[in-house]
């Protein structure tokens, strides 16, 4: 069976794993991207799987982000959680690959999502070493920011790069987790009860969106891992002595040390 089939037969078993079918944007965008660049082993199979320390969506998990992001052609995208790439490849079907810009704290991770990226045919998607609490401010406003980690409350840095209509898709929750995305409320002194949960520009008791925000769409359930900070991905020390020891035993003893060296060589050269 060719590709293209395996592709069809993993978008059948989605409409009926989700229980309705995909949109338009969303049906054609996973019919076209070929999962297989992406992942190396069963890259059709429904669940999760990991790609050289990476942990590869579940094909449902994209497709119920992809469908709450309701991004359309020429949206400016922020990915927050490159990860293998493949997302942002979809992404890339719907709005344009020059209007995806995917960002990872992992220095792995980014590397694999480009060279899977590129050898897809979407090299044109940027791809970034970022801490992704802090956003990428450079490509600022975004009118879809996806959050690929789970989170309880996106950070501030990424709600302050959305555009004023704009929406963000996250996994809500740290261990049971609920896709949702929410959008910025209006802030005029007026009775919202006929548009959502908020009201006057903040969330209500029963909403969990961000002050500023609303919760537009529910999408279903998610087992993401959580959002991590420097120091927290794999590979790196956490132990700030231990680490600062290792880079300085590399280095050597001779080793220039810092601004003082710096200061001593620009001295000489007077």
């Amino acid at each position: 069976m060719d590709e293209s089939a395996l592709r069809t037969d993993m978008i059948e078993g989605l409409e009926h794993q989700l229980g309705e079918p995909l949109g338009a944007s969303v049906l054609s965008a996973l019919q076209t991207v070929p999962r297989e660049a992406f992942v190396d082993d069963a890259p059709y199979a429904n669940d999760a799987s990991e790609e050289a320390g990476t942990r590869a969506l579940a094909p449902a998990t994209v497709a119920r982000m992809l469908t709450a992001l309701d991004a359309e052609e020429g949206d400016d995208v922020l990915v927050v959680g490159a990860g293998i790439g493949y997302t942002s490849a979809a992404l890339a079907e719907i709005v344009g690959a020059r209007h995806v810009h995917a960002i990872d704290i992992d220095r792995r991770a980014v590397h694999l999502a480009r060279s899977n990226l590129a050898d897809a045919g979407y090299g044109a998607v940027l791809v970034d070493r970022r801490d992704g609490a802090r956003g990428l401010p450079e490509y600022a406003p975004y009118d879809r920011v996806l959050v690929e980690a789970a989170v309880v409350t996106p950070p501030r840095a990424l709600r302050d790069q959305l555009d004023d209509d704009g929406r963000v898709v996250y996994p809500r929750g740290a261990g049971d987790q609920t896709i949702v995305a929410v959008e910025p409320v209006d802030e005029d002194p007026v009775d919202r009860d006929d548009e959502g949960p908020a009201r006057n520009g903040r969330s209500t008791s029963d909403d969990p969106a961000p002050d500023g925000f609303r919760t537009v769409e529910e999408a279903g359930p998610a087992r993401l891992r959580p959002m991590l900070v420097d120091g927290e991905q794999a590979g790196v020390e956490r132990n700030r002595t231990r680490r600062e020891d290792a880079e300085f035993a590399e280095q050597g003893y001779f080793a220039r040390t810092g601004w003082e060296q710096e200061w001593i060589d620009w001295d000489e050269r007077i």
